[in-house]
């Protein structure tokens, strides 16, 4: 059985394949499928951006796909920069300008007041149009600048005070386990056997969202 990674971040790709890998499955990404058509991802939640990500490549491919939509949460922020974490500092975006930009915005702001989360929505549909979709979170802080170089993203900049470290300060192994797509990809894990079963049970099944 095969299931399609809808991304082309190679960070996403190579978290997703380690937590992914005790399963009997083979895991594919986009960078390995021709004329995957470009998703708009202008949902206002990241459950809306995930499932129209998912159900779109699923279809034009014919494949089993598993789509997230992740961002990062600051309460001081109101919750920016949330769905538009990945093009907060514009359309041409990189993390570097992302986490300056972040950083700027929150200049002034005292650190016990930086409190923020990363949150992760994972859906996987199915061709036949049944899909699941599980949701995972991991709080902490911002910091006052940029500390570690591992990761991606706004790990540099995301602080976990239980072990005194960033998020960019883990091993990948430590940040499969605490992050917000690794909690997600748990719960998947667990949903996931008896999801097939239902979509062999029910071939053909009716996508009613």
């Amino acid at each position: 059985m095969r299931l399609l990674l809808a991304t082309h971040n190679p960070g996403k790709i190579r978290e997703m394949r380690a937590l992914l890998s005790d399963l009997d499955i083979e895991v594919m990404s986009l960078d390995e499928i021709k004329d995957v058509p470009c998703v708009l991802e202008d949902g206002k939640t990241f459950m809306e951006n995930a499932l129209k990500k998912a159900r779109a490549i699923s279809k034009a491919t014919g494949m089993m796909t598993l789509a997230d939509d992740s961002g990062l949460e600051v309460d001081a922020l109101n919750k920016a920069p949330g769905v538009y974490s990945a093009r907060y500092s514009g359309e041409n975006a990189t993390d570097a300008s992302n986490n300056e930009r972040l950083l700027a915005d929150l200049e002034g702001v005292s650190q016990e007041k930086r409190t923020a989360r990363f949150r992760s929505v994972v859906v996987v549909y199915h061709p036949s149009g049944q899909w699941i979709a599980t949701e995972g979170r991991c709080e902490g802080r911002i910091t006052m600048a940029p500390v570690g170089d591992q990761g991606f993203g706004y790990d540099p900049v995301f602080y976990l005070p239980g072990l005194h470290r960033t998020m960019a300060q883990l091993s990948q192994e430590e940040k499969n386990r605490l992050s917000h797509r690794g909690k997600a990809l748990a719960k998947l894990k667990i949903e996931l056997v008896p999801f097939l079963q239902k979509v062999l049970e029910k071939e053909g099944g009716r996508d009613e969202t």
